[in-house]
């Protein structure tokens, strides 16, 4: 964390909220929702195209300061299974950006000790896609840093429900379909994330007040950082904002923090002071 503070300018926005962090309790795991190419396109009357390249700055923006302050996982919302709804043209636009964001930030990804991983419905990418994203993955599997999951094809629902689905074919080989009983551990442990903490921190940029459908089983307890920022936009001031705004959280996961209170004697005897002291009537 020191040596990350000192790489910054001293008295800068930057520096300032790096300065207010305290180390022992970043979170472990960020998940952002990536929102708003689009609309930081139109605005500049630029198709929204324009708007996808331009974010390629913020994910290595995001993926370097995640890196250079030792957390163990980013997860970004790279494509929802319902964006294949969008026009032919802007999809297949989507699968060469996402080809050569693989290959351009190779070297960024190896200079950070980032171990690339993807999860999400994959054998339905585009085969040219999915040997790029196999072969980049692979060659930073030795990597021991920061856990960069990239969400592409993928959909909250549809993982619980291949998850499921898992469970239950595990069960018919095994011959023990009639006794299958599915837990939390059980259902967890078949999540694309298994092996991942679960997300202490979700971000959304551009705005809105949703989670469209993103990692829903792992944020049950995530604390939640919206921005108006477009995604575009979106930079290491607002990543250190985000995580300066989670350590002010009162993270309780739906219990109570320990009260102290008075031994019973104490408050007996304040209680009959306060009587004796109270003015007549």
């Amino acid at each position: 964390m020191k040596a990350f503070v000192e790489t910054l300018a001293p008295g800068g926005e930057e520096w300032r909220l790096a300065s207010q962090l305290d180390p022992d309790r970043l979170p472990r795991h960020v998940a952002i929702i990536m929102d708003g190419n689009g609309r930081w396109a139109q605005r500049r009357l630029m198709p929204r195209v324009a708007g996808h390249r331009a974010g390629v700055s913020a994910v290595r923006e995001a993926t370097e300061t995640c890196a250079s302050l030792g957390l163990e996982a980013l997860t970004l919302y790279a494509f929802s299974m319902e964006n294949w709804k969008r026009p032919r043209a802007e999809v297949e636009t989507l699968w060469r950006l996402l080809r050569q964001y693989l290959r351009q930030e190779h070297a960024t990804l190896m200079d950070n000790n980032v171990r690339l991983g993807a999860f999400g419905r994959l054998d339905a990418l585009p085969s040219i896609v999915r040997d790029t994203l196999d072969e980049t993955m692979a060659a930073c599997a030795r990597n021991t840093g920061l856990k960069l999951n990239l969400a592409i094809n993928y959909g909250g629902r549809a993982e619980m429900v291949d998850a499921v689905n898992r469970l239950i074919n595990e069960a018919r080989l095994a011959g023990r379909l009639d006794s299958l009983v599915i837990d939390e551990s059980a259902l967890a442990s078949r999540l694309y994330t298994a092996g991942l903490p679960d997300p202490d921190l979700l971000i959304r940029t551009s705005g809105e007040m949703r989670v469209s459908n993103f990692l829903l089983w792992q944020i049950a307890y995530a604390e939640l950082h919206v921005t108006e920022t477009l995604w575009p936009d979106f930079r290491r001031r607002d990543l250190l904002r985000a995580m300066v705004d989670y350590q002010t959280r009162d993270r309780r996961f739906g219990g109570l923090k320990p009260v102290l209170t008075m031994p019973a004697a104490l408050e007996e005897e304040d209680l009959l002071s306060e009587i004796v002291a109270a003015p007549a009537r």
